[in-house]
């Protein structure tokens, strides 16, 4: 199968396919950090071909693209779920991790171009993790 994004602004990518629970409850707490006023782009991705991407092999399918968040598998095993950003102008490399409840602040400040990975990756909590600049 070949690997391939389909078109959209922000992607949400799942590259672990080995609990569908975790990722229908990732996507509700996604889902959910969005109110009806809030702008967004983001286009989930749930496509098996994708299986055990590496955020650099993700990066290299980006395009334009500047940014894709990644559901991997911390995302699925972890009880927080939390998603992986992933500069894709720096060949994937991984910045910082976002719980599902903070994933709109982070989406459309990078659509507006309001702020940038470090602006995030120096807000992270001890653990890697941003949860919000409200918090």
């Amino acid at each position: 199968m070949a690997r391939t994004l389909p078109d959209g602004e922000s992607l949400l990518v799942r590259t672990d396919f080995t609990d569908d629970a975790a990722w229908a409850e990732t996507l509700a707490a996604v889902v959910a950090a969005y109110d009806e006023d809030t702008m967004t782009e983001l286009t989930p991705v749930d496509d098996v071909a994708l299986d055990g991407l590496s955020p650099a092999e993700l990066a290299d399918l980006a395009g334009d693209r500047t940014y894709v968040f990644l559901a991997g598998t911390t995302t699925m095993t972890d009880p927080e779920h939390p998603l992986l950003a992933v500069d894709t102008g720096t060949d994937g490399e991984p910045v910082f991790r976002i719980a599902p409840v903070a994933v709109a602040e982070v989406e459309v400040n990078f659509l507006l171009a309001d702020m940038d990975f470090e602006d995030y990756a120096d807000s992270v909590d001890d653990d890697g993790v941003f949860r919000g600049f409200d918090r």
